[in-house]
């Protein structure tokens, strides 16, 4: 039961953090969009320097966030999960993070997304990425790696908060 409670706060939060913010300024996630969208938004000036996928801020603010999300994680699950050993910690950890993770794919990006005329940004509408399942499910196969820092970091304070 603690696992299903998880679960759904864990994708009411991801969905209060990703569609308000698209559905108020669409730019603002644009380093989630399809190549051919982000591209078309950069020629159109719309990408700021710290929105480029490939900048050293991005890169910063990524990292930053993994660290992050995995204590808050750690903490979950050492808390309401029980997780007294790294690699419960971390397994625990990826296990929400795979779910949260699909719920994204399916969910924010396949149903809603892909069907919404919310998230087009002025100057790109008609494009192709807007129907892009693939991008989206490669997208999902990524976000599977960047669980594995993010559980790394929880099973290490998990194991630090066990050394009572």
């Amino acid at each position: 039961m603690v696992w299903i409670i998880e679960l759904l706060i864990l994708f009411l939060l991801f969905t209060l953090m990703v569609v308000p913010a698209v559905l108020k300024n669409p730019i603002s996630m644009i380093h989630d969009y399809p190549k051919d969208i982000y591209i078309k938004a950069q020629e159109l000036g719309l990408v700021k320097d710290s929105q480029n996928r490939s900048s050293k801020k991005f890169l910063i603010k990524r990292i930053v966030a993994i660290a992050l999300l995995g204590i808050v994680f750690g903490l979950v699950v050492y808390y309401f999960n029980g997780a007294d050993s790294f690699i419960k910690g971390a397994l625990f950890t990826y296990l929400l993070w795979a779910a949260a993770n699909w719920y994204d794919c399916i969910v924010i990006d396949w149903i809603w997304f892909c069907h919404s005329k919310r998230v087009v940004i002025p100057g790109t509408e008609g494009m192709k990425g807007y129907k892009d399942y693939k991008f989206h499910a490669i997208g999902s196969l990524k976000g599977m790696l960047l669980g594995i820092p993010t559980a790394l970091v929880a099973g290490i304070f998990v194991a630090i908060l066990s050394l009572k």
